[in-house]
């Protein structure tokens, strides 16, 4: 749902620059809470896992693909205002790296891939929690039907942004079916790979988890005939794995899924590139203004073998993103500690 340059036109793409900037300054703000020496790192890592998967493309029917958008991940995982974060983290790199997603249309793609589905998936999820019973096992299914919801709700807020900007004369109702019908069966791609990331962390490290806290009830003992909460004395079960192995492991993957498994991602146009030349929106597309750029289309320029270009773009990719990330991250939580007590 990368949305190029020349969809939408110049003063929408301002308004929306000035939506994502806003919500970025609110996002830090509210990462400072979200976010202590625990959790800062996997914040750099679950951005780095993004972009990853991002570049495994699965097919979704009728010559169409879809990839994850990770807003839902990324909420769940870290928090809706870190995740904010991580998802806007991994679109500047593919935007100035990859040259994947208009740099003019930054502040629509950061509007529309990382505030909406964050807010759309968090705020359902949260609403799921509040009347499935307390247990990990929700916390997958309210992920799954998070991550679901959040794709489609993109598709509409892309169609509302196409409706009052959109640089060509295509019939309003054809956009709307056609992008929500589309990233409706992508959503459920979405939904599976947050599920199942979201059930592998927090199996081993649920104290991890962002959406996870709070859910284990304290024991209850009857005395006096009325119900009181039993004494924390016992010490919480030992972590199966260490924040370091976590981390490692987490890298080791998301290197492996972009350097090599990527490869074999589906090579169809994803929902918007395929609703976008079926419509004809994209007749005023423009040149990606990094169209030059050594790594443009995810292959490094002046190597033959595609493989091996490929690969290689995915390796640097990750890397570049969770070092970009994670320093984002450290300066947030360096801002905390740096706070006197009492302070917002």
């Amino acid at each position: 749902m990368h949305v190029p340059d020349g969809f939408i036109d110049a003063p929408t793409s301002a308004v929306t620059g000035v939506v994502a900037a806003g919500a970025l300054a609110v996002s830090l703000r509210g990462a400072r809470r979200e976010l202590d020496e625990r959790t800062a790192p996997l914040a750099g890592l679950v951005a780095a896992f993004i972009f990853a998967v991002q570049m495994l493309n699965f097919p979704v029917g009728a010559g169409t693909s879809g990839h994850l958008l990770g807003g839902a991940l990324a909420a769940i995982l870290v928090g809706p205002y870190t995740g904010v974060l991580c998802v806007s983290v991994v679109l500047l790199m593919q935007g100035v790296l990859f040259a994947d997603g208009g740099l003019t249309a930054l502040g629509v793609n950061i509007t529309d891939m990382a505030i909406v589905t964050t807010v759309v998936s968090y705020a359902v999820f949260r609403g799921l929690l509040a009347v499935l019973p307390r247990g990990r096992r929700s916390v997958t299914v309210a992920a799954f039907a998070a991550a679901l919801l959040s794709v489609p709700a993109a598709a509409v807020a892309f169609t509302a942004i196409y409706a009052v900007g959109g640089t060509t004369d295509v019939s309003l109702g054809k956009v709307a079916t056609a992008m929500i019908g589309v990233h409706v069966l992508i959503g459920l791609g979405e939904a599976v790979i947050t599920a199942l990331t979201v059930g592998a962390v927090i199996a081993v490290r649920p104290d991890l988890v962002h959406g996870a806290r709070g859910l284990r009830q304290r024991l209850k003992l009857r005395v006096n005939g009325e119900l009181v909460d039993a004494p924390a004395t016992a010490a919480p079960a030992a972590a199966r794995t260490s924040r370091r192995g976590l981390w490692i492991t987490g890298l080791v993957t998301s290197l492996v899924l972009a350097g090599f498994v990527s490869f074999y991602a589906s090579n169809s146009p994803d929902g918007l590139e395929k609703v976008a030349h079926d419509k004809g929106i994209d007749r005023k597309a423009g040149r990606h203004a990094a169209h030059g750029s050594p790594l443009a289309g995810y292959g490094v320029k002046d190597v033959a073998d595609a493989r091996l270009s490929g690969g290689l773009a995915g390796v640097i990719g990750v890397g570049a993103t969770v070092v970009a990330g994670s320093t984002v991250f450290w300066v947030v939580r360096r801002r905390r500690t740096g706070e006197p007590a009492g302070a917002a």
